[in-house]
């Protein structure tokens, strides 16, 4: 009986003890884990190289489509300067003609008038009257060219001017100095600082020369 127990007490003493530890197994680590990732571990950093796959195109790629919008880039800076250039030939065409019958329509009353003093010349001997006509025919050409802006001068006794005066001849005087306007044939006119037509003169080249025998 006795011989029994001690068997029994010597195979007791050969299992080993267990030890106890904080940290849990790994079969429960993983259990804890996240089931979508340990589902599909495959996917876990796949999806970064993928994007700079698709961002990162060819360098020739690139290249062609910076070509591509700078070539539509300036067919469309084309187009506008050519639009540009159109409309300003518009409007600058458009500017004359409207300047043109701003210049026209005051002189058209003078043709009427002229045609009036022509009427009135072949129906009547009366000179005084047509006098009268062609002074008032005079009063409204000077009236359109004021309205123009248009200002007419005298050259008669200035200092031949060539900037203003147009010389038609040269003439001895004994009583005008040389160089000095001696006759006006035409008057000039002037808009603004613009000169429209010089003035046509004779100029004076001082007294006429002696001859040898009367000097």
């Amino acid at each position: 009986m006795k011989k029994h127990k001690m068997e029994n007490h010597s195979h007791s003493s050969d299992l080993p003890e267990e030890v106890e530890t904080g940290n849990p197994e790994p079969a429960e680590t993983a259990a804890n884990a996240d089931p979508e990732v340990w589902d599909n571990p495959g996917e876990v950093g796949e999806s970064a190289p993928a994007d700079a796959e698709a961002v990162a195109a060819p360098p020739e790629e690139l290249l062609k489509a910076e070509v591509a919008d700078l070539k539509d880039k300036l067919l469309r800076k084309e187009a506008d300067y050519q639009n540009y250039r159109k409309r300003m030939t518009r409007e600058v065409g458009d500017a004359r003609r409207i300047g043109l019958c701003e210049t026209i329509v005051p002189f058209l009353h003078l043709f009427d008038l002229y045609a009036m003093a022509m009427k009135a010349a072949d129906q009547s001997d009366n000179v005084a009257a047509l006098k009268q006509g062609m002074l008032m025919i005079q009063s409204e050409y000077q009236k359109a060219l004021d309205e123009l802006g248009v200002k007419q001068f005298s050259a008669e006794g200035a200092k031949f001017d060539p900037a203003l005066h147009d010389a038609v001849s040269y003439e001895a005087s004994a009583t005008v100095p040389e160089g000095m306007v001696l006759k006006q044939w035409n008057c000039g006119y002037k808009l603004g600082d613009r000169l429209l037509r010089p003035a046509r003169v004779v100029v004076s080249s001082g007294p006429e020369a002696k001859g040898k025998d009367e000097a």
